[in-house]
């Protein structure tokens, strides 16, 4: 049975499930508050903050707010895709370069065998998943459709405004949308159309980075979802 309208191209496929993802995710963001946007559910998370307060060691960003980043290590939850790297023939000091680890950490995940290890995935804020997303999807534009020159980490000024930082991502996101429509096929095929540098994108063909990206989408979009039904039912059970 075919749905009039439907697309089953590859690309098609991937470009309505992004439409579809974003206009979720702007429904669901829509009305968000400052105070929503910074609030802090546990001690310890990860934000934008005001230079010389951030709570991590290699925080970052152009101007006087900076978005929280630590020291580099492979999460528990990344131990699979590490796994499907090294599957895939990357060696493992490009798998260490990658995550920005030394190559015996890489060996050690490689290696890991038993009980999963503890997830130490920090808490974060809206405003940190918000500036991440943008972030990421700000230097693969660059990188993949601009000038490749500019460091992704100074690409985004963060802003402890809810109602800015929208503005300026979703102005971004139609940025990346309309680029990534115009794609051709031998561009979808090709290994490192996206030369991103933090990642496996120069690697990859193109059609798997933008797959990548939709899932980078959906599951930050998911968790700020999530930690706005977390903050009504908490301030509504407290009232």
């Amino acid at each position: 049975m075919e749905i009039e309208g439907a697309r089953t191209d590859r690309l098609g496929l991937l470009l309505e499930q992004f439409d579809q993802a974003r206009e979720m995710a702007e429904v669901r963001l829509t009305g968000l508050a400052d105070e929503e946007y910074l609030w802090e559910p546990v001690a310890g998370c990860w934000s934008v903050r005001r230079r010389g307060e951030a709570v991590t060691p290699r925080a970052y960003g152009p101007g006087e707010w900076l978005l929280d980043k630590g020291a580099p290590d492979i999460p528990a939850s990344e131990y699979a895709e590490v796994a499907r790297q090294a599957a895939g023939g990357m060696t493992v000091a490009k798998i260490a370069a990658d995550w920005s680890v030394d190559v015996e950490r890489v060996e050690q995940v490689l290696a890991h065998t038993g009980a999963p290890e503890p997830d130490r995935t920090p808490v974060t804020t809206i405003a940190w998943r918000l500036g991440h997303l943008h972030s990421c999807f700000a230097g693969q534009w660059e990188w993949t459709f601009g000038a490749r020159r500019q460091d992704p980490k100074l690409l985004v000024d963060f802003t402890p405004s809810a109602g800015l930082a929208l503005q300026r991502f979703w102005a971004l996101i139609d940025r990346w949308r309309d680029s990534v429509a115009a794609a051709t096929d031998d561009q979808l095929d090709m290994i490192g159309f996206s030369q991103y540098p933090y990642g496996s994108d120069p690697d990859d063909p193109f059609i798997t980075v933008l797959a990548g990206a939709n899932l980078e989408f959906i599951h930050h979009m998911a968790e700020i979802a999530l930690l706005r039904d977390l903050r009504r039912s908490r301030f509504a059970t407290s009232a």
